[in-house]
């Protein structure tokens, strides 16, 4: 063996035991959870129960830190630029790398290549309803809107969220005119929808199950593939307006800084699936509202690109930017 050569296969053979030893030392303290939105909703609850089974896995706390502003761009802004060394995970759903990248010309960081996914963790089931005393049934809603034409007003918590976008999907796919009117969360949503203020919303089951089942607002359609176990009687949307393989939810994933190591990122999604599988978890999971999905890195990947490829056309087309 040469020198050179000699200097070569040491300096890979370190490069190896480095990466090794690295992986071994992984985690060697708590590791932070960046969540995008406040203390106490649907997000933040399932990241501190995952959390807690991470946790246990890994061997270390795992510590949620709430940074909500800018649709989740604070939080994901934080995680792209953090240390690379699997000490920082985020929740990035639908709304940070499907709906962002095309409501802003320009982020705080990069939608492509800052952040890497883990894998899935839970979606949120959404459902079309009606204020008390309107439309009882989804072709009542329809035939409704086509008579006032951009009169009928709808709320979301937000230009951009899932509910927003679900609902203009759809509108588009029935060929309505609707008038949004965004507001700031999901709970003056509901107040506005059980009052009759607004005439319509896409509510999710983590937060408007209570409303739904107590009959204080009127469902009409789950957005959802499939009907309910807990509302057998609610149909789908393509079963209730014939949109075939029409389907919308609000759904969350785990991610790293971009640059963090593939071991140390296999790690990680090991453990966040093996959370996800438990049992226990998953049936607190639907205790909430949330329906426990799993997949891995390439499961996550191919979801954002599968939405993207129905909402960025979406959301040019209404011209919508938070810019």
């Amino acid at each position: 063996m040469t020198p050179i050569t000699r200097r070569l296969a040491l300096a890979a053979t370190a490069a190896a035991l480095g990466a090794r030893d690295a992986l071994a030392a992984f985690p060697d303290r708590p590791v932070r959870w960046l969540v995008g939105y406040p203390p106490g909703g649907g997000t933040d609850v399932l990241a501190r129960l995952l959390g807690q089974g991470m946790g246990a896995r890994l061997g270390v706390p795992v510590v949620v830190e709430n940074r909500p502003g800018a649709a989740t761009n604070l939080a994901a802004e934080a995680a792209a630029n953090a240390a690379p060394d699997g000490h920082t995970v985020f929740t990035a759903g639908n709304e940070t790398l499907v709906f962002n990248p095309a409501l802003y010309k320009r982020l705080p960081f990069d939608a492509e290549n800052g952040l890497r996914p883990l894998g899935l963790m839970a979606r949120f089931h959404l459902v079309l309803c009606a204020k008390p005393g309107g439309a009882a049934t989804p072709a009542a809603f329809v035939d409704a809107a086509r008579a006032r034409p951009g009169a009928l007003d709808y709320g979301s918590p937000g230009i951009g969220s899932p509910h927003h976008l679900a609902m203009e999907r759809l509108a588009r796919d029935l060929g309505l005119r609707l008038n949004h009117v965004p507001y700031r969360g999901m709970a003056p949503v509901m107040t506005d929808l059980t009052a009759g203020t607004v005439e319509a919303a896409v509510l999710d089951m983590a937060a408007g199950a209570e409303l739904i089942r107590g009959g204080r607002v009127r469902p009409l359609a789950i957005l959802s593939a499939a009907r309910l176990p807990g509302l057998p009687d609610l149909p789908t949307v393509t079963e209730a307006l014939g949109l075939a393989g029409f389907e919308a939810y609000a759904w969350q994933g785990l991610t790293a800084p971009g640059r963090t190591p593939d071991d140390v990122a296999a790690r990680l999604s090991r453990e966040l699936a093996a959370s996800v599988a438990d049992p226990a978890t998953q049936a607190r999971m639907r205790e909430i509202g949330l329906d426990p999905l799993e997949g891995g890195p390439e499961e996550h990947r191919a979801l954002i690109a599968a939405e993207r490829a129905i909402y960025t056309p979406l959301i040019r087309g209404l011209g919508l930017s938070l810019d």
